[in-house]
Order: structure tokens, then C-alpha cells, then sequence
């Protein structure tokens, strides 16, 4: 990860650490106030987003550090590691806000306060998509996984406390006691489809996930404009934090030295980092006409692939 990169994870996670904070003390004087199922759920995920943010800064500055002797692709998968403890931190949140809905549930009660619930949750509603703002201005330059798993925990945070206000209404205005522990319910099943959502990703980078297909077709696209490259095949490409790889076969004139062959390499990495900046390139020169192996790519401009 550069410098530039690093710092806008950092300065996302800190922010989020920050928002998180500010939550927390204005929801536990609402729900103290309120007695509200639904504001207890958000104050909780509050609490879960500062354990989470705080985890993000820590995989993202783990993330950042160079490859060393013990790591030498690199520290990029902390990223994933932290966006997974984010997803057992809110999964946890849910069990527990779906729990003291139930309870309420079959107990009964109203809450109090409404008011000052709901001037407290459209304050958390304005933090919020301030953060978010931020973090998708991060995510777009940086792709950082653990940014993107928290951007998705505040999103719900979001959604939260707009349901926290409905809860309030309906129960203080139309009498429709449920709503709160209604409202609850679907907060913890919101929480729980974006924990999963966020652990796809995150075990995507654990397991070396291929690119998408069509990211995999631009990237051929470019080899395909080199006139001396013949054929590719055994592409791999895999992502780790911020950081991508890609290593293929290429198949070149046999007639060609050594000497030319590498500088031949040389001018295709050239040629990859001007559309693909940063990825790390493995290349394997082979003669063309050897037997066509598995894994054999056509390049989309020539539609030549390796000939038997």
C-alpha cells in the first residue's frame, strides 16, 4: 500500500473511531431516557462499531507495512482478518438485540421519551453519513477491504437509527406498542445480511479469490496489444488488501535470446503498470508452439491463444 493510500485508510478508521464515540455517549443518555428496545439495539451496534473501527485501524496499519523476510507478498490480508472480526462482532450484536426484542416482545411495555430519542437518533443520522461520505471517498482510492466492511457496518448504523425514529413515532403517536421491538427485530436481521455480505469479501481475499472476469478480460486486453507476445496461459490473479498480483506463461518467437526475451518482459510490466499501477507481475516466457496446456487464454484483440 503507498503512503497516499495509507494515510487515507488511517484518516478513515480514525474518523470512524471518532463518530463512534460521539454515538455512543448521546444513545446511552437516549435509551437511559427512552427504555427503548430499539435505541438499546443502536447503542449497541455503536458500541460494536468503535471495538470494529478500532480493529480496521489496526488492520489497515498492519496492512501498510512493506514486505519483510517473514512476509514477502506483503501484510495486505490484515485487512481481511479485521473486516472478519468486524462480521463476528456484529453478528454477535444482532443475537443480542434480537434476543431483548423477543423478550420485549412477550413482556409488553412502552417507552419514554420519545422526543429526545428521536432528536438523538436524526443527530447520529447526520454524523453518519458524514463518515460514510469520507469513507467512500477512501474506498474508491485505496479498495481497502476493511475500510469497505466498515463503510457497510455504518451504512446499517444508518438505516438503524432511521428505524429507531419510526419505532419512537409509532409507539409515542399511534399507541402501536410493537413497533419498538418490532423495529428491533429487523435491525438485528438488517445487521446480520450485512455481516454476511462483508465476510464474502473478506474471505474472497483469504482464499485468493481470482479477479472478476472482466477485470481478468482488461488486463488481456493489454497483453493482447504487445506485437511480440504470442499467446498467454496459466493466468492467476489474486488481491491481498490493497495490493494485487498477477503471474501468467507467455508464449514468444523461440528464436529469440535471453537477452531479448527479458527485456521483452520488461517492456510488458512497463505496459501493465501504465492500466494496472501497482499490481506485482510474475511473467514465465515460453516458445510458442509447445503444446497447449491448461488454463490457455485467447487474447481478445488477436484472438490468438498458445498453438499446439
Amino acid at each position: 500500500m503507498t503512503d497516499k493510500k495509507s494515510f487515507l485508510a488511517r484518516s478513515a478508521a480514525l474518523a470512524s473511531i471518532t463518530v463512534a464515540v460521539f454515538l455512543i455517549a448521546l444513545k446511552t443518555w437516549a435509551t437511559w431516557k427512552t427504555g427503548s428496545t430499539a435505541m438499546l439495539g443502536s447503542l449497541a451496534d455503536s458500541g460494536l462499531d468503535l471495538v470494529a473501527s478500532i480493529a480496521t485501524l489496526v488492520g489497515v496499519w498492519i496492512a501498510s507495512m512493506p514486505a519483510d523476510d517473514n512476509h514477502r507478498f506483503g501484510h495486505g490480508k490484515a485487512e481481511a482478518l479485521a473486516a472478519m472480526f468486524q462480521v463476528m462482532l456484529i453478528a454477535l450484536s444482532a443475537s443480542g438485540i434480537a434476543y431483548r426484542a423477543v423478550t420485549k416482545l412477550i413482556g409488553g411495555g412502552r417507552v419514554e421519551a420519545a422526543p429526545e430519542g428521536m432528536a438523538v437518533s436524526a443527530i447520529a443520522i447526520v454524523a453518519t453519513l458524514l463518515l460514510l461520505g469520507w469513507q467512500r471517498y477512501v474506498m474508491a482510492r485505496t479498495r481497502s477491504v476493511a475500510i469497505r466492511a466498515d463503510h457497510v457496518h455504518y451504512q446499517s448504523d444508518l438505516l438503524l437509527n432511521l428505524a429507531v425514529i419510526a419505532a419512537l413515532a409509532l409507539d409515542q403517536y399511534v399507541g402501536f406498542a410493537q413497533a419498538d421491538p418490532l423495529f428491533g427485530l429487523a435491525i438485528a436481521a438488517w445487521l446480520l445480511w450485512g455481516a454476511w455480505n462483508a465476510a464474502g469479501e473478506a474471505i474472497d481475499h483469504l482464499m485468493d479469490k481470482e479477479w472478476p472476469e472482466e477485470r481478468r478480460d482488461a488486463f488481456l486486453a493489454v497483453l493482447a496489444k504487445h506485437p511480440d507476445i504470442r499467446g498467454v496461459h496459466d493466468l492467476r490473479t489474486r488481491t491481498s488488501g490493497n495490493d494485487d498480483f498477477v503471474q501468467f506463461h507467455m508464449a514468444v518467437d523461440p528464436g529469440l535470446s535471453i537477452v531479448t526475451v527479458h527485456d521483452l518482459m520488461d517492456d510488458v510490466e512497463a505496459r501493465i503498470a501504465q492500466d494496472f499501477p501497482g499490481v506485482e507481475v510474475l511473467i514465465h516466457p515460453d516458445p510458442v508452439g509447445l503444446p497447449r496446456q491448461e488454463g490457455a487464454e485467447l487474447l481478445p484483440e488477436t484472438a490468438e491463444g498458445v498453438t499446439p
